[in-house]
């Protein structure tokens, strides 16, 4: 259009007189705008809150005028008392206004409080930041780090006395002393390449391990982590957008068959000097090291497993000469859990376990010497989550669900087997519950929220379970949610055959009318890391399922075999060696099912969508099952498993060179040259977790098999594709605008 015409038309226009006044919202109808920007589903939390370990109550941040106060409150009488005042906060020499507090970290005495702030982003997870000691009885604030530039510190904790504080910075260790402020660096070879006290990108990503060195029970050493990652290849993410040419950023990433880490594990005093390493034995980097801790004074215990990550041993170190002993070797047909949930009896004779050596996930108590393991959870039930561990008054908390995978109770067993468990969790309160419970076991931080309502978070006494004090009911949220058209939810189970049932949850239309047929819309994850049929609140994907189903979709979740439901071992390990193939078969089988059962389901307006793993299995759904779904949306996929990273991949798909097949067969790169329908592809450039290598293989791929397909590429955008202005609100204003003309709503 030419700048005349242009200038006529816009005159025209404005020659037009306005009859019409534009609609006020339907405030009964949710939007994209009110889901992702006005902020009415915005839930509230709490905290961060922490229980004083001389069981005198609890601290929490709490906001005030010009910054935020720490409080302390007393959990029975909910007297309230000002630890810190904001204005206290103020470093001196320095800016006017107060820290702020991202985290915080109290002395064993509770006399000193480390504070964490000024974070900037690492990885996904991790952050490095400044720290600052506030000493209680001086009312003066501590810098850490000395001259080091800011936000460059990592991990910094308090020695167990409280006289000095550890931490990393450019992958050395450090140890500063409060009472001088002397600094004195334990390790001096960190580099790219040797990194002391944190983890390399696999490590922290597969493993969920991040701070990297443990203080000695006496402060007298430090433990720590070295990981060597020369030799590894480097994954490079081009960033194209921020400089006139493009800038390169090189992660060590292992994929699938590729070189490890190396990983060894060291004792060093607190006042510096030479590094003892453990004699763990075995090829470095071809076994892992992912969880450590103190089992003494002058005693490691630590998890050694093999590349394959079907043996865990279990090795108790001598910190002065580094020799090691196995005390307990944990095996499997497909893969072994590393236990995060170890401790250790008053009698430091004993630790807690957790095994699936029963068929089952249960708690076990293990023999320091050696020896077979003691059940002491027994039943047809998995415990998933082990919560504190009572040693003085013999008991267990622990979470479980044993008649329903979709949610999480809390209960309270006998150490010793004697008697079955108790559940705390009310009775009247299906749904999802967590807690947070004093060292006493006397009170908890408990969050409950359902399918269809946000958390919840309040004090609770136990083991009565009652209510003290309630932290947020997030009553804005529920109020807003009653002002909608309320879309109608429920869970369900569908037979797929052989005695198989999947779990799945559904959203239904508002005025709902079964003789009608309706859109299918299908959310999937499938891989063994995640489950999505949950009765838990669902956030932002919840709310635009509910969207979805006011414009005339019926949306369903499910949980095929191999996700991690405590449905037993043999429902998780199923999947071992065919992920992508067991669980897109499950999938189909079950809409097949569900389209013989609900005849309100239009078989020829079927879709299904994922993030990540779930994008993958979105891919594999369309690829190997084309005339079962007519359109697809993958988020952040892998397309190919060999260019996933080693640990996640290999774990369940064992070595390529010994499982061929099963790679080739699971990825669905292989079955690109049967896709018949649509088919959107979601992806950001610079994600450091799947990488764009994987989008750009596939789109080499459809294209050689001359097939059509959309996609919308993210610039610099990690996995979260997140990053930038706007960015939220455009990715789901693709995927809905694409679903609209692609699989369109309504009832026919």
């Amino acid at each position: 259009m030419n700048r005349l015409r242009a200038w006529r038309w816009a005159y025209l226009v404005l020659l037009v007189p306005v009859v019409a006044h534009a609609q006020a919202p339907d405030p009964s109808k949710l939007t994209l705008d009110r889901i992702i920007n006005s902020g009415d589903f915005s839930t509230e939390g709490f905290g961060p809150a922490r229980w004083l370990e001389d069981g005198s109550g609890y601290t929490t941040v709490e906001n005030c005028d010009g910054g935020r106060d720490l409080v302390k409150y007393d959990p029975a009488t909910g007297k309230r008392e000002v630890l810190i005042a904001s204005r206290e906060l103020v470093p001196p020499g320095g800016p006017t206004s107060p820290l702020g507090i991202d985290d915080y970290r109290w002395s064993s005495d509770g006399s000193s409080l480390l504070l964490f702030t000024n974070t900037k982003r690492v990885w996904r997870m991790n952050t490095r930041g400044d720290y600052w000691v506030f000493h209680l009885k001086s009312r003066q604030l501590t810098k850490i780090g000395g001259n080091a530039p800011a936000a460059s510190l990592m991990f910094a904790k308090f020695s167990p006395d409280g006289q000095k504080v550890g931490f990393v910075r450019e992958n050395n260790i450090y140890v500063q002393n409060l009472t001088d402020s002397v600094i004195t660096p334990l390790t001096t070879d960190g580099s790219a390449s040797t990194i002391n006290g944190t983890f390399d990108w696999v490590y922290e990503e597969e493993f969920s391990i991040r701070d990297g060195f443990r203080w000695s029970p006496n402060g007298a050493s430090i433990a720590y982590w070295q990981l060597d990652t020369s030799g590894m290849k480097d994954y490079v993410l081009v960033n194209t957008t921020e400089e006139l040419y493009p800038t390169l950023t090189q992660i060590r990433y292992p994929k699938v068959g590729q070189t490890n880490p190396a990983c060894r594990i060291g004792v060093v005093s607190s006042t510096g000097g030479t590094t003892t390493w453990m004699a763990v034995p075995g090829d470095s980097r071809n076994h892992y090291i992912p969880r450590m801790d103190w089992a003494g004074p002058n005693e490691l215990i630590l998890q050694h497993l093999n590349r394959l990550q079907n043996t865990n041993e279990v090795m108790l170190a001598d910190a002065r000469s580094g020799q090691v002993y196995t005390t307990l070797t944990e095996k499997d047909a497909a893969w072994v859990d590393v236990m995060d949930d170890l401790h250790w009896l008053p009698s430091n004779q004993e630790f807690t376990w957790i095994s699936e050596r029963d068929g089952w996930r249960h708690v076990y108590l293990a023999p320091r010497e050696g020896g077979e393991p003691r059940l002491i959870t027994p039943g047809n039930y998995d415990v998933i989550d082990v919560l504190r561990i009572d040693g003085k008054a013999a008991q267990l908390d622990f979470l479980a669900s044993p008649n329903d995978p979709t949610s999480r109770y809390l209960f309270r067993a006998p150490l010793d087997g004697s008697a079955e468990p108790q559940k705390l969790s009310p009775a009247d309160q299906p749904g999802t519950h967590a807690y947070q419970i004093s060292p006493d076991g006397r009170w908890a931080f408990h969050t409950y929220s359902t399918f269809n309502t946000p958390p919840v978070i309040e004090l609770i006494s136990l083991p009565d379970h009652k209510l003290v004090r309630s932290f947020t009911d997030n009553s804005k949220v529920l109020a807003q949610l009653a002002t909608l058209e309320p879309p109608p939810s429920e869970f369900f189970r569908v037979d797929i055959g052989e005695g198989v049932q999947l779990d799945g949850w559904c959203i239904k239309p508002p005025h709902f009318d079964p003789t009608k047929k309706y859109p299918l819309l299908i959310h999937v994850y499938g891989e063994p890391a995640g489950q999505t049929v949950l009765n838990q609140w669902q956030g932002r994907n919840g709310l635009w399922h509910r969207m979805l189903a006011q414009q005339g979709y019926v949306v369903i979740s499910l949980d095929n075999r191999g996700t991690p439901a405590p449905r037993g071992r043999a429902w998780r390990k199923s999947i071992y060696r065919q992920v992508g193939i067991l669980a897109s078969d499950d999938q189909a089988a079950a809409l097949r099912a569900l389209e013989k059962q609900w005849s309100f389901i239009d078989a020829t307006r079927v879709g299904i969508w994922g993030w990540s793993g779930g994008g993958s299995m979105s891919l594999n759904a369309i690829f190997r099952h084309p005339d079962l779904y007519q359109t697809a949306i993958a988020i952040a996929f892998i397309s190919d498993q060999t260019l996933y990273d080693t640990i996640y991949q290999e774990r369940y798909m064992g070595l390529p060179a010994d499982n061929p097949d099963g790679y080739r067969n699971g990825s669905p790169i292989t079955f690109a040259n049967q896709l018949k329908g649509n088919l959107l592809l979601i992806h950001g450039t610079g994600d450091d977790n799947c990488h764009y290598q994987s989008c750009e293989r596939l789109i080499n791929a459809l294209v050689a098999a001359n097939k059509p397909f959309s996609m919308m590429a993210y610039p610099n955008r990690t996995h979260s594709i997140s990053e930038g202005q706007n960015t939220s609100r455009h990715l789901y204003d693709t995927m809905t605008r694409y679903l609209e003309t692609n699989l369109p709503p309504g009832a026919r």
